[in-house]
């Protein structure tokens, strides 16, 4: 089975990230493209400007916007394409933007893709 793991982007690259895929929908401030150490900027796979906006990174409205993070991904194709790609590579690493390495959305996609994954027989 694939390790999907989190980082935010702001951390350096390691060799042990496997696979680097930043699922912010805006490139995080400070950082150069060149410097990222992203094999895929996968854009789609953040969230709506409107449901960025209601969460806000506000920790208590974490468990709603997970609700309505989720019913987006659902059937999506970003959500595939990570799919695939947790299929292609050993590690995959989700990079992320936000401050809150617990409350943020690439924590809720790591959760989506090992439930889809442990869903799949082999």
């Amino acid at each position: 089975m694939t390790d999907v793991q989190i980082k935010r982007v702001y951390e350096p690259a390691d060799n042990g990230d496997g696979y680097r895929v930043l699922v912010d929908r805006i490139w995080p401030r400070g950082i150069k493209k060149d410097e990222a150490g992203l094999d895929l900027w996968l854009k789609e796979a953040g969230t709506s400007a409107e449901l960025r906006k209601e969460f806000s990174h506000q920790p208590e409205k974490f468990e709603a916007f997970t609700v309505a993070y989720r019913k987006e991904l659902d059937g999506s194709e970003a959500l595939k394409r990570l799919l695939e790609l947790a299929r292609e590579h050993p590690k995959l690493c989700l990079l992320y933007g936000a401050k809150d390495k617990t409350h943020n959305q690439a924590a809720v996609l790591r959760d989506v893709i090992l439930e889809e994954l442990g869903g799949e027989t082999g």
